[in-house]
């Protein structure tokens, strides 16, 4: 179960550009892992552009940005590529990560129900202990909410 003051649940994942990058590769940094639910839609861009246009913020207080989706690399090396973004952006099609992370949801819309990503953020810390957890996360406001708390914790 997430919980805050628990370790992170590791992971290893393909990374837009096609090389590997896991959890344990940002030790001693602080890391913003967002989860969205598909590249190149209104609300995920608009969260990954805020994410890029931040970036030297999260930079100045030793933080990394890594978005994570069920799309394909190919899938978010388009997304990068369209809209320059500075982020990472990992690939779980097999969902594994999405599941440690509690955030593949049974989801509801126009009388439908599906599996997806439930949109969340987990701050963790330098020595990978989730710090803060947004659940069902609106888009409007959020990444300066995260930027903000991470200054308070860093401080």
């Amino acid at each position: 179960m997430i919980e805050i003051g628990k370790k992170a649940p590791p992971f290893t994942l393909l990374r837009d550009g096609g090389t590997t990058v896991s959890l344990k590769d940002f030790e001693g940094q602080w890391v913003v892992l967002f989860f969205y639910p598909k590249d190149l839609t209104p609300g995920c861009t608009s969260q990954a552009i805020t994410f890029t246009q931040t970036l030297s913020g999260f930079h100045k207080h030793d933080a990394v940005i890594i978005g994570i989706s069920p799309d394909s690399v190919a899938s978010h090396d388009k997304f990068i590529d369209k809209h320059d973004l500075k982020i990472i952006l990992c690939s779980d099609e097999s969902k594994k990560t999405l599941e440690s992370y509690e955030v593949w949801k049974e989801k509801k819309m126009y009388g439908r129900t599906y599996m997806g990503v439930e949109r969340s953020t987990f701050l963790v810390d330098r020595c990978g202990t989730i710090k803060d957890a947004w659940r069902k996360v609106k888009v409007p406001g959020h990444v300066d909410i995260v930027l903000t708390t991470l200054i308070e914790r860093n401080s």
